[in-house]
C-alpha cells in the first residue's frame, strides 16, 4: 500500500469518527491539547501530511477512541 493511500485512510477514518461525534473540526481542536489548528487537521482529514504519532494520539485522545481505531488501515469503514 502506498504512503498516500495510507494518509487518506487515515484522514477518513479521523473524520467519520469526527462526524459520528457530531463535532466540526474547530471543536475537535479545540479538545486537543497540544499545538494543532484546523487547517493541519483538514490536510491530515485530506491525507495530505503525513502527521507524527503524537499528534495521532493527540487527536484518538480528543475523540475519545483507541489510537488504533484511527490508524486502521485494513478494515477501515470507507466510503
Amino acid at each position: 500500500m502506498k504512503k498516500s493511500e495510507v494518509l487518506k485512510i487515515v484522514g477518513q477514518n479521523i473524520r467519520r469518527i469526527r462526524l459520528e461525534k457530531g463535532l466540526t473540526q474547530v471543536d475537535l481542536v479545540g479538545r486537543i491539547e497540544a499545538r494543532i489548528d484546523t487547517t493541519n487537521i483538514s490536510r491530515i482529514e485530506k491525507g495530505r501530511t503525513n502527521a507524527t504519532i503524537h499528534t495521532l494520539f493527540k487527536i484518538s485522545q480528543a475523540l475519545e477512541v483507541p489510537l488504533p481505531e484511527i490508524c486502521d488501515v485494513y478494515f477501515s469503514k470507507r466510503e
